[in-house]
């Protein structure tokens, strides 16, 4: 396989050191080298659970939606590759990705697809019955997601619709139903997904332009940076909203403050014109998400 100057793809790091030639292509896939899709897709997971639990949440859940993030990440990853196998060709940062490259076929791309479904749904059916009917909902958003570029300016939304889910899921599957704080730190969730995506958008701006792909760093462009802040100030409201719907204490407010300034970094800092950057910042969201988590069980602990 030929490396494109531009790829995403790492060469380097475990995957590439112990993993079978064979099994490497299809690790790529679901993305297992490039984990913060992973805690991006987990942390609202972590965070429900974390809301609706008086104390320590349970490891038992913690472990379990880990491995539930993890499977339907690289489903989710490999579905996207699969939809969008002739448009990564063209994009110089996805050109050399399993499936465009030649590494894995369509069609092997798709037994993969419903081996990682599978071993979710596996993962699902351990969970209560509003839970489980939850994580079926999902994947309408899942799989409706990479079709929305090609229809809208906004999919970034729509990748907030899926990747939140997890905080309904994960309070359910403590409390048996949904409630306000829940609903509400979903909405926060999707706020605060409209900016780093929206950051990790502008990578392949100038690409999605040759081809066609609409994405809210074309729409936005140069006025991305105010955007960010209506993005992400809904974010923190919508988040706080969640906390005091759970009569949280302080020590949320400390970690929510901190979580702010953070994200207020990203938008000072943002260089919309730097792939490298935008990556820097679109990857710092991970701290955002530890923040908020420990905001949570210590606001339910004080």
């Amino acid at each position: 396989m030929t490396t494109h100057p531009a790829s995403d793809i790492p060469r380097a790091g475990w995957l590439a050191t112990w993993l079978p030639p064979g099994m490497l292509p299809y690790a790529r896939l679901m993305r297992a080298d490039r984990p913060i899709g992973t805690w991006l897709l987990l942390f609202p997971c972590w965070w429900g659970i974390a809301l609706a639990t008086p104390g320590l949440p349970s490891l038992w859940l913690i472990m379990a939606f880990a491995a539930g993030a993890f499977v339907m990440r690289g489903a989710g990853c490999t579905y996207n590759d699969i939809v969008d196998r002739d448009i990564d060709g063209r994009v110089a940062r996805t050109a050399d990705r399993p499936i465009p490259s030649g590494a894995v076929t369509p069609r092997q791309a798709m037994v993969f697809l419903a081996a990682q479904l599978a071993a979710g749904f596996a993962i699902l059916i351990l969970f209560d019955a509003t839970t489980i009917a939850l994580g079926v909902a999902s994947l309408v958003l899942v799989f409706t997601y990479p079709l929305m570029k090609r229809v809208t300016w906004w999919p970034q939304f729509f990748l907030g619709l899926a990747f939140n889910w997890g905080a309904l899921m994960g309070w359910s599957a403590v409390t048996g139903g949904l409630a306000a704080a829940p609903l509400l730190l979903y909405a926060g969730g999707i706020a605060w997904t409209l900016g780093y995506d929206t950051i990790y958008a502008h990578q392949d701006r100038e690409d999605d332009a040759l081809i066609g792909v609409k994405s809210s760093a074309r729409r936005l462009g140069a006025r991305t940076r105010p955007a960010l802040v209506v993005f992400y100030g809904l974010a923190i409201a919508l988040f706080a909203g969640a906390g005091a719907a759970s009569s949280l204490s302080w020590p949320f407010w400390i970690a929510l403050a901190a979580a702010a300034v953070q994200l207020g970094w990203q938008v000072a800092r943002i260089d919309i014109d730097a792939p490298a950057d935008c990556l820097v910042k679109f990857r710092s969201n991970r701290i955002v998400g530890w923040i908020v988590l420990a905001g949570i069980i210590s606001g339910h602990i004080v």
